[in-house]
């Protein structure tokens, strides 16, 4: 038996094995050559008629519609890219801060404005200097009147926080620490430990009161509380509102807890009808403010106020021995209100406040209302730059090598607290406490620049009652002060 491979042809495409069984000796014989020289014949015959091939003919060129094709596809791979680069930057400008630091304190703030940090506080160093003070000596001396380092930030673009302790006196007090909701400038939620929205000259802040010392309404107002509280700008800015519950703290006081389930409801509306025209009329502002609240004292803690002089001398007080008998009480309604104003046209400033507080009090078995008063009437002059509320910015800061000196302020005060009638002698002791307390006041103020800030003022007070003979010793008292804000 012979096997020959066939190889493959044009139509086929296979080639195959093929099995050769001779009948007899001479036919596979010849049969076997024939075969043979097929397999030798086919693949010549097949080289023969393929087309010649033309060793110098150009490749294949890709059609347009494959170019256009090719090109999408870069385009494509390049758009993907800057995606990336984008989404990249923005997760790294998301932890990027940036600094900064000027007149206004330092800062910290992310690429994208959502978080904020600033450092800010200041620094006062008063003196007093008491004169005529026979009767009653006072010591003549220096105290840093107030050392408060400022926190304040933003988180999440509308959560504000600020924290203030104060570290003045000798004694390590927190002042505020609240957080803020901005959902628009027209409603704003403020929660934590903060001024409640009633005095006018309490809502300054320490460093842009004209005085040493905050005038007497004041003393009739709270100073901060714990609480929640609804705020906003209407028209504008034309027209403020705040609403707010708190805790309830004594007048002129703060507090840090709340020793009765009673609270305290505040609210106040001012008005700065020439706000926007930024005209001469301006810094034209008036209102009013309230709150009114339940508070029990107890023999430990009266929930009643004494009221000091601008010298921090203690000039009234209720009767107080630690018995029921001899003890006054909070016992009741407190109600405090205070119509406010404001003007500040061109080098002329005047802030006036009126401040009602009335109060049920009790002393054993015998109870009153007893209602105080007190008014303020402020005005200043200043050469060399503008007052407003928020303080004077020179128009030139001092500089010694220009020939520049800053600003100057001249102001003038008067101030009277009167006590209810009623007091006396039963919740007061005439021979120690004082019926009235009136003072004058004239100052100088030094801004050697938006930062820095001279004081200088001199105040005298008078009494009505006060003492075993009759009224107590006037106070003359002499105030510097050596301010440095950031």
């Amino acid at each position: 038996m012979l096997e020959i491979f066939v190889p493959a042809d044009r139509t086929t495409g296979r080639g195959a094995f093929v099995e050769i069984v001779p009948m007899n000796p001479f036919r596979g014989w010849w049969l076997g050559a024939l075969l043979l020289g097929l397999t030798v014949v086919s693949p010549l015959r097949a080289w023969q008629e393929a087309p010649p091939v033309d060793e110098t003919q150009e490749p294949a060129q890709p059609t347009l519609e494959e170019k256009v094709e090719e090109l999408d596809q870069k385009v494509r791979i390049l758009q993907r890219q800057d995606e990336l680069e984008k989404e990249a930057a923005a997760e790294k400008a998301k932890t990027a801060t940036g600094v900064t630091s000027g007149r206004d304190g330092f800062s910290f703030k992310s690429n994208d404005g959502a978080y904020v940090l600033k450092l800010r506080g200041y620094v006062q160093l008063d003196g007093r200097f008491y004169s005529g003070d026979d009767e009653r000596p006072a010591t003549d001396t220096f105290i840093l009147r107030r050392v408060r380092p400022i926190f304040e930030g933003t988180v999440f673009k509308i959560f504000d926080f600020r924290i203030m302790p104060d570290f003045g006196g000798g004694t390590t007090v927190l002042q505020d620490a609240y957080i803020d909701a901005r959902f628009s400038p027209k409603i704003k939620i403020r929660a934590g430990k903060f001024k409640p929205p009633v005095g006018l000259e309490r809502l300054q802040s320490g460093t842009d009161i004209l005085f040493v010392e905050r005038g007497f309404p004041t003393s009739l107002l709270p100073n901060r509380d714990l609480g929640v509280q609804l705020f906003g700008d209407l028209a504008g800015g034309n027209v403020s509102w705040a609403a707010g519950v708190f805790n309830g703290v004594v007048d002129g006081g703060s507090g840090d807890l709340d020793g009765n389930d009673g609270k305290d409801y505040a609210a106040r509306l001012f008005f700065q009808p020439f706000l926007a025209d930024n005209g001469s009329w301006k810094g034209l502002g008036f209102g009013v403010a309230a709150i009114t609240g339940d508070q029990q004292g107890t023999l430990t803690s009266t929930g009643l106020a004494a009221y000091r002089t601008p010298g921090q001398q203690t000039f009234f007080s209720y009767r107080s021995d630690g018995t029921a008998a001899g003890t006054v009480i909070a016992d009741g309604e407190r109600f405090r209100l205070t119509p406010q104003a404001h003007l500040y046209r061109g080098p002329f400033g005047l802030l006036t406040e009126y401040a009602i507080s009335r109060q049920e009090v009790r002393r054993g078995t015998v109870a009153a209302e007893l209602e105080n008063t007190a008014l303020q009437v402020t005005a200043s002059w200043v050469f060399g730059g503008e007052p407003t509320y928020r303080a004077v910015s020179p128009k030139k800061p001092f500089d010694r090598e220009a020939g520049t000196w800053g600003a100057f302020e001249v102001a003038a005060r008067y101030n009277r607290l009167e006590l209810d009638d009623d007091t006396f002698p039963l919740f007061a002791n005439p021979a120690s406490a004082a019926e009235a307390a009136e003072a004058w006041s004239l100052g100088l103020n030094w801004y050697l620049n938006r930062n820095v800030r001279i004081y200088l003022d001199y105040e005298r007070t008078t009494f009505e009652g006060g003492a075993a003979t009759g009224d107590r010793e006037d106070e003359s008292v002499l105030f510097s002060r050596f301010q440095i804000s950031f």
